[in-house]
């Protein structure tokens, strides 16, 4: 009775895995079948094979500039929102001060705001300092963007970390700073490459504040590219499903380059001490 329950379960488990696979890998290979095809839609193959939307991107869209200011703006923002992030997650994991339950409050509410909702009073702000259609822009606004959850990972992580390793420091003659630097930061880097790596991903995909913000050809990103294939009197949808494939292959390289890495990352912390 046992075994036929143990193989009812692998049967459950298995069928559950595939439908998450054909959920997960429907779009992707709806999309890149598409970008095959004269006329896009559906999962069957192409009657003949078009190239034009790749020809397009590479020949007549300059798609590497849109590439290199894609890298820019995500490396620039990932590094300024995981190190401002690390460090007040270190305070908030490590130190005790007045106010503490506020902050950390005040950082779980974030959550609950859409970034859409605050996007006119981002976009005045940044036409008042002068940073609308500009990389220094996009990237202020992405190192805000997703401040919440990088900060409820990296310190739930900090207090993994025994708090002996911070007092022997501190006996040392470290300061608060200089254990942070010393002793937390080199132990902690799973945790912060698993939050590097999430924002990045976000950061490199984001499409809503790319496509406001950014006007001029020579700032726009890969996501912001991708609305200038549908205008009011014309769609080239072969070429927009091209420049999809073209703007996510790096992402799921780069992901099953170091998928061994980022789940070892995110375990890494799940047992204290």
């Amino acid at each position: 009775m046992k075994e036929k329950n143990n193989i009812w379960g692998k049967i459950y488990g298995y069928f559950m895995i595939a439908i998450v696979l054909i959920i997960s890998i429907y779009p992707i290979a709806w999309v890149v079948l598409s970008s095959f095809k004269q006329n896009p839609g559906g999962l069957s193959l192409p009657d003949k094979w078009v190239f034009d939307g790749y020809i397009t991107i590479f020949t007549q869209l300059d798609i590497g500039m849109y590439f290199k200011n894609s890298i820019i703006v995500t490396a620039l923002s990932t590094f300024f929102s995981v190190t401002i992030v690390s460090m007040s997650a270190y305070v908030s994991a490590r130190m005790e001060f007045k106010l503490k339950s506020l902050v950390t409050l005040m950082f779980t509410t974030t959550l609950f705001i859409p970034s859409v909702s605050i996007s006119f009073p981002i976009y005045q702000m940044l036409g008042n300092l002068g940073l609308r259609d500009t990389h220094a822009g996009l990237i202020f606004v992405y190192s805000g963007l997703g401040i919440a959850v990088t900060f409820f990972m990296l310190r739930a992580y900090f207090l993994s970390i025994p708090k002996e390793m911070e007092e022997a420091a501190r006996i040392d003659g470290c300061s608060y700073a200089g254990a942070f630097f010393r002793i937390i930061l080199p132990i902690s880097r799973p945790g912060i490459a698993t939050a590097a790596i999430m924002v990045a991903l976000n950061n490199w995909n984001e499409f809503y504040f790319a496509s406001i913000l950014l006007k001029s050809k020579e700032n726009m990103t890969l996501p912001a590219l991708l609305g200038q294939f549908t205008t009011t009197y014309a769609q080239n949808l072969n070429g927009m499903f091209s420049a999809i494939v073209v703007s996510v292959l790096p992402t799921i390289i780069v992901f099953c380059l170091l998928s061994e890495t980022f789940v070892k990352s995110l375990t890494a912390g799940a047992v204290k001490g």
